[in-house]
């Protein structure tokens, strides 16, 4: 009796419909993981939008659609570029809350003083802010070219004091030097600067001895050590011994003598090394640390006056959200850094019995990413078109008849060998279209049949918790093509050329369900030009989760693009810089800072040694000679010109 009892139990719950689960929030939150690589910035809000927090979770918040929407309203035309400058000011005051709280933790009997890399992110604005919400942290810069040390100089304001001020922040000059750039770096110390020279290359050496001696100005050197510590993903090759920048063992030791034997020993303060960037394993920094330690407590029993130890830069960005080692993630947390950091450097310093060194970290990817947000539009679409054929009559080719009959009997039991039987009858078609046994009318129906079963399968397929490898790539083959408005070479580049991750996602419509997969195409006429890798917790996509498209625009955001994205772009196909909003936030509300236009076609144009004016003389008078010539009416030439002046006015992306 029992077992009758369970039968019927399992044939009611067999029979009892599945109700339609309907989309939330929720499922948009974990679909694109923005809790995950967005807190505490980015979440989505009841109106089913992107929300922006620029001060974390210590400030409000503003619709980022409405906050594009009413910039459109200003004539401010997408792809644009927004940042929030209160997001920089929070990135400094959280890593220096957190190095503060590791030195408290640990009785840390030193400091920290961090500098951002001007490499990470140039732009003006950008960089004078930084300048002014780091200056109650002493936050510095650091300068790896001459036209960055130029940068440096004018956006620090010196010590009045002039020497030895620890409330001044520190300029950390690194790169290949000249004889200029090093000039320049001591002359600055003579303004109230606090530039220390670290020293690349053996040959940089002699130059900042016979300076130094020329210009009477006590120069503060580093030495940047090649560690044996490995980095890890895409920049792991950054450090050993073959590693670009940066100084041997035994070369660091010949610098040592050579200070000693010029009674110069005491301008050697400080110990900088490199591991790469975007470090996604704590493992991997404790490691450099830890050897770097080793170095700094010995060059301090070699005589040198050491004072700072720079551990550069590594801090990882989590663009993935899954918090793992993956090269696009990280397995630790900003806090867990500084402790790291902190607690191997005392140790190491407390077994030796030597002072400890102040702490300088390079944090630019750390500090400069989340603060940017490209926005752009979908232009339109492309989709793979489904819908079968309503019968196929006897009288059709074979071939065709066997596709109809794989389509009518693909089922959950055959899902499999129907696939590759549709393959196989699709390749045939085209082949016997290619010797001419088959019309293109024909061939049209084969395809159509063909992608009508990979539909079929799909929808099979798409809620299985397990996929057989051979079907893997069918959500990708059948991913719709979106076109969006925008360059991936100017505004994305590390994208294109080392397949760094960034969170792709709708502002909007984020409380309907995205029922499209599918890719994105940018503008450029180049087979690269295209963002086909997507985030996910277990791995990388090859399609997106989107919305169909309706009459209404539809937006979508690429997020933590702050660092280098925006420098490192090119003028592929001539598409620009785009438009760059700044935001901050007031009492009153969102208020906009300043507006950068971008890159005119005109300007672009100027960039590959056009001159615009040239150029529209040079139409003009072919113009004129058509008209002439009856090939052209006057009122076409007028168009035409009117058009092409226009043109060279207006933005380089389409309207």
């Amino acid at each position: 009796m029992v077992n009758q009892i369970e039968k019927v139990n399992v044939i009611v719950a067999e029979t009892v419909p599945e109700v339609a689960k309907s989309w939330t929030l929720e499922d948009s939150e974990n679909l694109y993981r923005i809790q995950g690589w967005g807190e505490p910035y980015f979440s989505i809000n009841s109106d089913g939008h992107v929300t922006v927090s620029p001060q974390g979770d210590r400030g409000g918040s503003l619709d980022l659609f409405e906050l594009v929407e009413s910039l459109k309203q200003r004539n401010i035309e997408l792809p644009l570029l927004i940042r929030f400058s209160d997001i920089l000011a929070d990135r400094i005051e959280r890593l220096n809350a957190c190095f503060s709280k590791a030195i408290a933790r640990y009785k840390y009997p030193n400091s920290y003083r961090g500098v951002f890399p001007i490499k990470c992110n140039q732009h003006r604005h950008l960089v004078e802010a930084l300048v002014e919400y780091g200056k109650p942290y002493q936050f510095g810069l650091e300068a790896g070219s001459k036209p960055e040390l130029i940068i440096a100089l004018a956006a620090l304001e010196p010590s009045q004091n002039v020497k030895n001020d620890d409330s001044q922040a520190l300029l950390i000059c690194n790169g290949y030097k000249d004889k200029d750039y090093i000039e320049t770096a001591l002359l600055a110390t003579t303004l109230g600067h606090q530039p220390i020279i670290v020293i690349e290359q053996l040959s940089e050496l002699h130059i900042i001895l016979e300076i130094s001696a020329k210009l009477n100005i006590e120069p503060v050197v580093g030495v940047r050590a090649k560690l044996r510590s490995k980095g890890i993903g895409r920049w792991g090759s950054s450090t050993g011994d073959r590693a670009k920048f940066g100084l041997t063992i035994p070369e660091i030791i010949e610098v040592v003598n050579t200070l000693k034997n010029a009674g110069k020993l005491s301008i050697l303060q400080l110990l900088h090394f490199h591991i790469g960037s975007q470090i996604s394993s704590i493992s991997v920094i404790k490691e450099a640390i830890r050897e770097a330690s080793q170095i700094y407590c010995e060059l301090v029993k070699l005589g040198a006056n050491m004072n700072y130890l720079d551990v550069g830069g590594g801090l990882a960005v989590d663009y993935d959200g899954s918090k793992t080692n993956f090269y696009a993630s990280k397995n630790y947390n900003m806090q867990n850094y500084a402790n790291d950091i902190v607690a191997e450097v005392k140790e190491a310093c407390e077994e030796r019995n030597i002072a400890a060194p102040v702490l300088v970290s390079e944090s630019g990817r750390a500090i400069a990413s989340h603060q940017s947000v490209l926005i752009f539009n979908v232009l339109g679409n492309n989709n793979v078109s489904t819908s079968p054929p309503n019968s196929v009559p006897e009288k059709e080719h074979l071939v065709l008849r066997n596709l109809w009959e794989t389509y009518q009997n693909i089922d959950p039991e055959n899902y499999q060998e129907a696939y590759h039987d549709a393959i196989q009858f699709k390749e045939e078609a085209i082949s016997l279209f290619n010797f001419g046994y088959l019309s293109l009318t024909e061939r049209s129906r084969a395809e159509q049949l063909y992608w009508a079963c990979c539909h079929k399968i799909r929808e099979i397929i798409i809620n299985q918790e397990y996929v057989p490898d051979d079907l893997e790539d069918l959500e990708t083959i059948m991913s719709s093509i979106y076109y969006v408005n925008l360059s991936v070479f100017q505004s994305a580049p590390d994208f294109w050329a080392i397949d760094q991750l960034f969170p792709i996602l709708p502002i909007h419509r984020l409380n309907e369900e995205p029922t499209e997969r599918g890719i994105l195409a940018d503008l450029t006429c180049d087979s690269d030009g295209k963002l086909d890798k997507f985030i996910d917790l277990t791995d990388v996509k090859s399609f997106l989760e989107l919305h169909s498209l309706n009459e209404k625009p539809y937006y979508l955001g690429m997020f933590l693009v702050g660092a280098y994205q925006e420098i490192m772009g090119n003028l592929h196909n001539l598409f620009g810089d785009t438009n760059v909003v700044h935001i901050q936030m007031t009492p009153k509300g969102p208020q906009i800072q300043y507006v950068v236009k971008g890159d005119t076609i005109q300007e672009v144009l100027g960039y590959v040694q056009y001159n615009p004016e040239d150029l529209l003389e040079k139409v003009r008078r072919r113009t004129e000679q058509a008209v002439q010539e009856h090939k052209i009416t006057l009122e076409q030439s007028q168009l035409l010109l009117e058009n092409y002046e226009k043109s060279l006015r207006s933005y380089t992306y389409l309207s």
